[in-house]
């Protein structure tokens, strides 16, 4: 099952094997998942031996409840955003990074300032939650996106939000009010009870009007009309993400574009355990075993592991006899802090 993709700039794996590797795992560990693979306990030797070559880096501590999750903190910290990352629960200006990109968001003085992403969504209300459905199951092309974007456009105008073209599934918005937003990412909230992910009323309650407008104004519209001749889920909601302005200042970006091995991120989002274990041990036979060799010829590495409330990293740097030797007695292993993660 596909899943929307992150907010953050990355690459996937990378085909060089030599230089600096910068790879960020997210969903590195599940909570309350069974580590049994196929009746036996998850083995991955390849990770271990890349781990036991590294020396412990960066930690960033959190929980499930944060609004951003550790991979995005990570990549945040690698970006240069160093306070930002360090603190829990807020919001990472994703969108205002990638808006600083885009010379048709410069168009009418909105160059700077404060962002969100906008994910068009459909939401399933149930006897006790309102479910986000994966928003990749809407299937809009860049037509039916467009289209949206002008009939919402003149909605969000009235208070002072400007809806800008990025892809068929994400827009960025911009609007004094995202400064203050603190929103929770897409990882959070997809397939989960939207109910708890709301910002507080405070922040919330213009949005609360204008999700009620938008959801009147498409209920009985053609253009939900004509999704259903198509046997395609209406658009009924929306959610705002990634919100901020830039930091006013930044240490320089060391990899502003780090490898993602994103392959257990579907499998965790959806819930499927058997298929998130099976990708570890592809990964391990495969992109970690390629890592492993880009060490033994002399390359450095770092390596970041995130689970849904912390993350830890770890690094190519000197390390003294005594490590070393501790490196050679007792490796550092996943199995000893992946349910920190």
């Amino acid at each position: 099952m596909s899943v929307p993709s992150l907010p953050f700039p990355h690459t996937g794996v990378a085909a060089a094997t030599t230089g600096h590797r910068q790879v960020l795992i997210p969903y590195a560990a599940m909570t309350g998942v069974d580590w049994q693979h196929q009746g036996q306990p998850l083995k991955l030797p390849q990770l271990d031996a890349v781990l036991a070559r590294l020396a412990a880096a960066d930690t960033l501590s959190g929980d499930e409840d944060d609004l951003s999750p550790p991979h995005e903190r990570m990549a945040a910290l690698w970006r240069g955003w160093a306070d930002l990352a360090a603190t829990r629960n807020i919001s990472l200006p994703w969108a205002a990074l990638a808006a600083a990109s885009r010379p048709d968001c410069a168009q009418g003085g909105t160059a700077g300032g404060s962002w969100a992403f906008m994910s068009p969504s459909h939401w399933t209300a149930g006897a006790d939650q309102i479910r986000m459905d994966n928003p990749a199951d809407l299937q809009l092309d860049e037509t039916d996106s467009r289209a949206l974007l002008a009939l919402l456009s003149p909605w969000f105008a009235e208070d002072g939000f400007h809806l800008h073209y990025e892809r068929p599934d994400r827009w960025l918005v911009h609007g004094p009010a995202l400064q203050a937003l603190q929103s929770a990412a897409l990882d959070r909230v997809l397939l989960r009870d939207v109910r708890h992910w709301q910002p507080d009323a405070g922040q919330n309650r213009t949005l609360q009007r204008l999700h009620s407008e938008v959801q009147m104004l498409l209920y009985t519209h053609a253009f939900n009309d004509r999704r259903a001749e198509r046997r395609q889920l209406p658009v009924n909601a929306f959610w705002l993400y990634g919100a901020g302005a830039l930091p006013a200042s930044r240490a320089p970006v060391a990899s502003p574009n780090p490898e993602v091995w994103g392959q257990l991120r579907a499998p965790a989002l959806t819930g499927s355990h058997d298929s998130w274990l099976q990708a570890w041990v592809d990964l391990d036979a495969g992109p970690m075993a390629d890592l492993l060799r880009h060490l033994h010829s002399g390359g450095t590495a770092t390596l970041a592991l995130c689970g849904e409330r912390s993350a830890r990293s770890f690094t190519t740097a000197p390390r003294s006899l005594g490590q070393r030797i501790q490196g050679i007695f007792k490796p550092q292993r996943f199995g000893s802090f992946r349910e920190a993660l």
